[in-house]
C-alpha cells in the first residue's frame, strides 16, 4: 500500500517534532463527538485511514496527522438542533513520544509545506487478528489499548505500536472488496469501532467519547 505523504519537522523551543500528513487529505473523511466519535470514511479515506494507522505502528517518533475537519459532512448525516456539528482533525501519536497534546496548536501553526515523500505499507501489517479478537483484549492484564484526548480541534488517539498494529487490521477491514463484518451485520452497514479500554483505566481526556467509530459511506455525497 503507496501513499503520497508530507513530512514536516517543527521546532518548538528545546524540542522538535516531526509530523507527517497525506499530501492530498481525502475529502471522504468527516469526524464529529456524538454517543462515540464518529468517523465517516469513502473509499480514499478508508484506505488513507489503513495507512495512517500503519504509519503510527511504524513510526514511534512521528505525529500522523490527518487535516480533515474542513470536509463537508456525508449527506443525511443526523444532526440534532442542539447538538451541532463540530467536527475535527485527527492525530495518531505513539505513546512512547509523550507528545503534549497541549503544544499541538503551536505545532500545527508551525507546518509549512513539508517535504514529499512516498511511504510504502506493506499489506502483512494489517494481517492479524484485530482488536477485539486478540485473545487478551478484554482482560486487565492487557495494556495495549488506544487512548483517546482532544485539544485544538483535534482527536488525538495514542498507543503503542502493537496497539496501533491490532487496531489497524481492524480499520484495513474497511478497504477490503469483501468486507469481513464478524459481528454479523451485512454489507448494509459497514463499520468498525476501536474502545479505549475505560472499564480498566481512565480512556478519554478533553471531552471526547471512549469509543472511536468508524463507518463505512460508500455513496458518498457532501452536506451543501
Amino acid at each position: 500500500m503507496k501513499h503520497r505523504m508530507r513530512i514536516h519537522r517543527v521546532r518548538l523551543g528545546a524540542d522538535e517534532y516531526r509530523v507527517i500528513r497525506p499530501d492530498r487529505p481525502a475529502r471522504g473523511l468527516f469526524l464529529r463527538p456524538a454517543w462515540a466519535a464518529d468517523l465517516y470514511a469513502d473509499d480514499e479515506g478508508a484506505a488513507q485511514l489503513a495507512v495512517a494507522w500503519g504509519l503510527a505502528a511504524r513510526s514511534p517518533r512521528s505525529l500522523v496527522y490527518l487535516p480533515i475537519r474542513g470536509n463537508a459532512a456525508p449527506d443525511g448525516l443526523p444532526v440534532e438542533p442542539d447538538e451541532p456539528v463540530a467536527p475535527l482533525d485527527l492525530a495518531l501519536v505513539h505513546h512512547r513520544s509523550q507528545f503534549p497534546a497541549s503544544r499541538w496548536k503551536a505545532v500545527r501553526a508551525r507546518l509549512g509545506a513539508g517535504v514529499p515523500h512516498t511511504v510504502t505499507i506493506p499489506e502483512s501489517d494489517f494481517q492479524g487478528p484485530g482488536a477485539e479478537l486478540h485473545p487478551r483484549y478484554w482482560t486487565e492484564e492487557f495494556r495495549d489499548r488506544l487512548s483517546f484526548a482532544r485539544a485544538a480541534e483535534t482527536m488525538f488517539v495514542t498507543g503503542s505500536a502493537v496497539a496501533f498494529r491490532e487496531t489497524g487490521a481492524t480499520v484495513h477491514r474497511l478497504t477490503a472488496p469483501r468486507y469481513a463484518d464478524p459481528g454479523g451485520g451485512g454489507e448494509s452497514h459497514r463499520c468498525v469501532e476501536l474502545d479505549a479500554g475505560s472499564r480498566h483505566r481512565r480512556g478519554a481526556r478533553g471531552d471526547i467519547p471512549d469509543l472511536l467509530h468508524i463507518q463505512y459511506c460508500g455513496d458518498w455525497r457532501a452536506t451543501a
